[in-house]
């Protein structure tokens, strides 16, 4: 058995037009595997790498936390930071997380993940405030935050001219 993540549009439909449901067992048949070709229920042990697969920069999302069984397939993208992605046979939906249990998760990840969940989902200008008052010691997430949240393309580049000047 395998807690994880899994990331829908709104109202709980996959990239396909699937509609799911909290509490029922979904299976999928074929052969498993893991990608755009693959087959099965894709699911990410922490919620952060569920983001890369939908826009929840500009649309909404649910993200459920779920319980997967059976055959699986893996995969990780060492380039890109992303590990413990799956896809798995069976797929149990066990809840949708409220939005302030995503922020709280959101706010208790270190500096890697942090900055790939900041850069994949649209935060409020009080979340915002919660994560600057959070990492105010943290360049690096300050940064992260004023670029994809705010929109302050110059972010880095600010940062850059500052340590070349030291």
């Amino acid at each position: 058995m395998f807690n994880g993540y899994k990331c829908f549009d709104k109202g709980l439909t996959n990239r396909y037009g699937q509609q799911f449901e909290i509490g029922k067992l979904y299976h999928c048949h074929n052969e498993i595997k893991f990608g755009n070709d693959g087959n099965g229920f894709h699911v990410c042990q922490r919620l952060e790498d569920t983001l890369r697969y939908f826009d929840a920069m500009h649309g909404e999302v649910d993200i459920a936390k779920v319980i997967c069984n059976g055959k699986y397939d893996s995969y990780e993208d060492d380039y890109n930071g992303y590990y413990d992605m799956y896809s798995f046979e069976y797929l149990l939906i066990e809840k949708v997380l409220t939005r302030e249990e995503i922020i709280t998760y959101g706010l208790n990840l270190s500096a890697m993940p942090i900055r790939r969940f900041i850069s994949q989902f649209r935060l409020t200008e009080e979340e915002i405030a919660l994560f600057r008052q959070k990492f105010s010691n943290n360049i690096d997430i300050l940064n992260t935050i004023a670029y994809y949240q705010e929109d302050d393309k110059e972010a880095f580049n600010r940062q850059y001219c500052k340590i070349k000047k030291i």
